[in-house]
């Protein structure tokens, strides 16, 4: 059974960084393209970030691109988004997905899900 579990969320200020993780078991990690999403209350889900499986592509939302940065430690089963130059409007519940098949800003298309991990960035 595939597992991911997202951690690293928290409280910060504006302008602070942080790294999240989204650890997985259960699967060949790298066989996996993963995608990072988040949800801000009373909004829809929207896309942050993807990376390949083998970790050679990468693609970003353009309210993020040039502040966080998508990784992947296939050793480790491991996925990560770093996270630089938060801004109030980055408050979310950040989730991470992965797919075998699919490479996709679209959410509905990966097959499994992280429960997700609350990151606010207070001003």
């Amino acid at each position: 059974q595939v597992q991911l579990v997202e951690s690293g969320g928290g409280l910060v200020k504006v302008g602070d960084s942080l790294r999240l993780s989204c650890a997985t078991s259960g699967h060949t990690f790298s066989n996996f393209h993963m995608a990072w999403f988040r949800q801000a209350p009373g909004k829809e889900r929207e896309f942050v970030a993807r990376i390949s499986s083998g970790g050679t592509s990468t693609a970003y939302a353009d309210s993020v691109k040039g502040r966080f940065t998508v990784s992947r430690d296939n050793d480790r089963h491991t996925g990560y988004l770093q996270m630089n130059s938060l801004k109030p409007e980055d408050t979310a519940v950040y989730f991470c997905a992965a797919s075998p098949f699919y490479y996709s800003e679209q959410g509905a298309v990966y097959e499994y899900w992280g429960q997700g991990t609350q990151v606010t960035v207070s001003s």
